[in-house]
């Protein structure tokens, strides 16, 4: 086990800091290590009513502009909390924000850290059911357009890494997993 014993802040930023920590390792010696300190997050996971009976939900999706990777992700809509904020309101603001789709019902479905190797960021995930259009309501920085997929077009997009976003791919499979979803089975 890691005893801490400094911290030393090296960048306040707007969204998260980055601090220089010491820690003791088993040996007793001391190592230094960089640590983003995060807020939190939460993400999302949209599901639309089929468009028929026995048609099969769809999943609301964005395709992000990512400025640290140079292009678009296919990811679900997420954001940071605000000091104090309740994530399931997050979860809310965030949806609207981004997709355009208010929920009747925002379920959480588990927390997870998105990379424990390098910061402290736990994220919320939750599935959103009754949606209703309201628009979206982007930030001045978002370039985000939203796309409408079938669960099976979601996974086949999750297995060819066109979808590449861990928390993304990891919401879709906690609620896969809570069998709050289901991709329809093949007819034969």
């Amino acid at each position: 086990m890691l005893t801490e014993s400094e911290r030393i802040l090296l960048h306040k930023g707007a969204k998260f800091d980055l601090e220089r920590v010491t820690v003791l390792a088993r040996s007793g010696k001391p190592v230094q290590r960089e640590v983003i300190r995060h807020p939190g997050a939460v993400c999302v996971l949209p599901i639309l009513d089929p468009e028929s009976p026995g048609a099969e939900h769809r999943v609301v999706a964005i395709s992000n502009v990512r400025p640290a990777l140079g292009r678009s992700l296919i990811e679900l809509c997420a954001g940071t909390l605000e000091p104090g904020e309740d994530p399931a309101l997050c979860a809310g603001r965030e949806l609207i924000e981004e997709t355009g789709y208010q929920a009747e019902q925002i379920t959480p479905i588990g927390t997870f850290y998105t990379t424990p190797g390098m910061t402290d960021e736990l994220m919320h995930a939750f599935v959103a059911t009754g949606l209703t259009h309201v628009g979206q309501d982007l930030e001045a920085d978002e370039d985000i357009e939203v796309l409408t997929l079938t669960l099976s077009r979601t996974l086949e997009l999750i297995d060819s890494g066109e979808f590449a976003d861990a928390k993304s791919i990891l919401t879709v499979l906690l609620a896969l997993r809570q069998n709050l979803i289901a991709p329809q089975s093949p007819t034969r």
